[in-house]
């Protein structure tokens, strides 16, 4: 960590799970669709990540990447263990579209379209798509998922092709 750091594995986890809050909510959000999952999400990600802590190695990672790493992997996990048990839809709750500040109700359908089709995609696609319309690039992208920057250019591609496929009649 660093020099500022407190010394306390606690109290050094918690100022940088504060400071990167929002990947947790990010991740929440892409994955689950109701207000109460995205709760359990996040305290599970949070109690991974916890318990994964002393894993984290500085000088392998920036904290913000081992975090998606933690993230994206309890949420995929999740993911599978909610289809195992049930297959259903998603629809955002009053809760998601509250959030949608600064959004005209015209687009907020769109929007809501377009969150639960990223929802539908698999799993490693997703995580692809979130990480990307936060703005990470290529190369944090691949070192965030475990894999190649060609990978993540050939998949990105293809998404936003399918993507476009689907909303370009709505647009």
């Amino acid at each position: 960590m660093t020099a500022t750091a407190p010394a306390d594995p606690r109290a050094q986890f918690a100022a940088l799970l504060a400071q990167h809050r929002g990947i947790v909510l990010k991740i929440a959000r892409g994955y689950c669709a109701h207000h109460e999952d995205r709760l359990d999400l996040i305290q599970d990600i949070s109690v991974q990540a916890w318990d994964a802590f002393d894993s984290f190695d500085p000088a392998r990672a920036r904290f913000s990447t081992w975090l998606y790493r933690v993230a994206l992997n309890v949420a995929i996990s999740q993911l599978r263990r909610q289809q195992l048990r049930q297959r259903h839809h998603a629809v955002l709750d009053e809760a998601a579209l509250a959030a949608d500040d600064g959004v005209p109700a015209e687009h907020r359908q769109t929007l809501r379209q377009l969150e639960a089709a990223i929802r539908a995609l698999p799993p490693l696609d997703r995580a692809l798509m979130l990480l990307h319309l936060d703005d990470h690039d290529h190369r944090q992208i691949a070192e965030i998922l475990g894999i190649s920057s060609a990978n993540v250019s050939t998949r990105l591609h293809r998404l936003r092709q399918q993507l476009r496929a689907r909303f370009d009649p709505i647009l």
